[in-house]
């Protein structure tokens, strides 16, 4: 063995994969559509206008620019900034009882709000549990912290929640490790744009509770796209109440999403228990957990978040912007729908979000089919991610062709393989 061969590495981290697969595709279909072909990208979860242009909302980008130098230069506390925390918690909450019961950290996007609730919710080599269509770096970010993510049906044959399927998971969590943390990723669910209508909100509610009452149960719901939902995008309020009964509830924030700024890298992880000292702990426990990783978040964003949030003019015209946007992303979410049927793709329940999943009998077929004619989605076991968020409404018709191709081509060798 020679000396270049030996590696200081552990041996876990000696195989790691550098790069995400959907970063790994986009990067496949920028090279290409540089060098000259015609390339449809619908990978990516960022919303862009139908030039093609990420969507910029202008009063995010005057709220950054104002915000002055020399305090934007200076550290922000290690749990985050104050003022920031209280405009998060009121835009989640508003002015409800509930607010009174939650305690909030800053983080560096969804991700870390995600990563702060599995590393304080999961012991070390327990798992998470999950539907089983998932946002795929919550596998990645559990196994980094030596923890994992178990998943159950997401689905019923009618493609309703498979709330049954749920409680089973549930029970087998608290039976194997003694407690559970269950991650809910709705309103319009990555990757398949699911949104909970009320019925299944309640339910899933008081199954939470019901589980509350036998083992520690912490709930996480990742609202990041709740700000680009349709009818049903604020349903989940009415089930905390029924929930924090028995457990605790983690919400998931990010401005990445609600403000079009994905790479300022402003989150928060909102968490609301009924007990005071009970809080007092969580507040203590997800501050350590900022010390001990990326310490103090972007201070410039936060600033800049707060006077979105909380300044009146301000408010409003960061309200009006975005709902441009939802308008957008609306007509693409009608056309697609109208063309899906049209075609015979076989979608679930969509109303809004930034992805819809396509059912297909082999994703990997499917969107290699598609990347022949230059159309990009994301792969998933039964399904391709189409990030409609990306897709400007002319280029439907052509996402939806290619999508039937690939569909039929997977639908032909799995009819031979079977």
């Amino acid at each position: 063995m020679t000396q270049a061969s030996i590696s200081a590495l552990t041996s876990a981290s000696q195989a790691r994969e550098g790069n995400d697969p959907i970063f790994r595709l986009n990067g496949e279909a920028r090279a290409r559509a540089a060098a000259g072909e015609s390339i449809l990208d619908a990978t990516m979860g960022a919303l862009m206008d139908d030039a093609g242009r990420i969507a910029v909302m202008p009063s995010v980008s005057e709220a950054l620019a104002r915000v002055p130098a020399g305090k934007a230069a200076g550290y922000s506390p290690i749990s985050g900034s104050p003022p920031f925390l209280e405009a998060v918690r009121k835009d989640l909450l508003g002015n409800s009882d509930l607010l009174q019961t939650s305690v909030a950290v800053t983080t560096p996007g969804g991700s870390g709000a995600i990563y702060q609730a599995i590393k304080n919710f999961v012991e070390p080599r327990h798992h998470a549990l999950t539907t089983d269509y998932c946002w795929g770096p919550y596998p990645v970010i559990a196994q980094h912290l030596e923890r994992d993510v178990s998943t159950f049906p997401m689905f019923s044959p009618d493609l309703s929640f498979d709330l049954e399927a749920m409680k089973q998971g549930m029970h087998q969590h608290i039976n194997s490790q003694g407690r559970l943390l269950l991650i809910l990723n709705f309103p319009c669910h990555n990757p398949t744009g699911y949104s909970l209508d009320s019925s299944e909100w309640l339910s899933i509610a008081e199954a939470v509770r019901s589980a509350g009452e036998k083992a520690p149960v912490a709930v996480l719901l990742d609202l990041a796209y709740h700000r680009f939902g349709g009818e049903s995008a604020d349903l989940w309020i009415d089930a905390l109440p029924t929930m924090l009964e028995t457990t605790t509830v983690l919400l998931a924030w990010t401005a990445s999403k609600s403000f079009c700024q994905y790479g300022a890298r402003i989150g928060s992880l909102v968490a609301l228990h009924r007990d005071h000292e009970e809080r007092n702990k969580l507040a203590n426990a997800l501050g350590f957990t900022c010390r001990a990783t990326w310490s103090n978040s972007n201070h410039l964003g936060q600033l800049a978040v707060t006077d979105l949030l909380v300044d009146p003019e301000l408010s409003n015209r960061a309200d009006a912007d975005r709902a441009e946007l939802v308008e957008l992303l609306r007509t693409r979410v009608e056309a697609f729908n109208s063309a899906a049927s049209a075609a015979g793709l076989h979608v679930p329940r969509y109303d809004g979000g930034f992805f819809v999943a396509v059912f297909t009998p082999d994703g990997e077929k499917t969107a290699a089919v598609m990347r022949d004619v230059g159309v990009y989605v994301v792969p998933l076991k039964g399904a391709v991610r189409v990030a409609l968020c990306a897709t400007p409404e002319t280029e439907i018709p052509r996402l939806v062709e290619a999508l039937r191709a690939g569909i039929d081509q997977a639908e032909a060798e799995h009819g031979r393989s079977a």
